[in-house]
């Protein structure tokens, strides 16, 4: 009798719809259709507006700390700076269409793209750097020796 009580306990107690669906770890709206799907990418439509997404992946993600939602002009885009097996959630601001969610896999291709930038973002900016330094070294030197010439004659 008691573990009759027991499992009725947990089946009450237990929120079944706490396991909502996923993909790579990442929430999924519930009133969405799945448009198409990959091992890498899930593509979605919903009939909710885009602030009600927006509100519900902000609910569903608040725990993660490293998550980003940057709001652009034509969709607003959530990427994960963290270890998650994906990389972001593009919800776009759909209008009479409905609103579209994609949610992209994190791929090596992304992640070597992005060091390579920064790799040679910093030798363009310390190139800048030495090319600004050179021309003031040249001004600074022409001015001295002008001041010199003067003082001398």
């Amino acid at each position: 009798m008691k573990q009759w009580m027991l499992l009725l306990s947990f089946v009450i107690f237990l929120p079944v719809a706490s396991y909502g669906e996923d993909f790579l770890g990442a929430p999924v709206i519930p009133q969405g259709t799945t448009t198409q799907k990959t091992d890498d990418r899930l593509e979605m439509k919903t009939g909710l507006s885009h602030d009600e997404v927006i509100a519900f992946y902000r609910e569903a993600l608040k725990d993660f700390q490293d998550i980003k939602f940057r709001d652009w002009k034509d969709s607003t885009y959530i990427e994960d700076d963290g270890r998650m097996p994906w990389h972001s959630i593009t919800v776009s601001k759909g209008g009479d269409t409905g609103t579209e969610i994609i949610i992209v896999k994190d791929n090596w291709t992304w992640i070597i793209g992005t060091l390579i930038l920064r790799y040679i973002g910093v030798f363009m900016v310390l190139m800048v750097l030495l090319i600004g330094m050179s021309v003031s070294g040249r001004i600074i030197s022409r001015s001295v020796a002008s001041m010199d010439a003067k003082r001398a004659g």
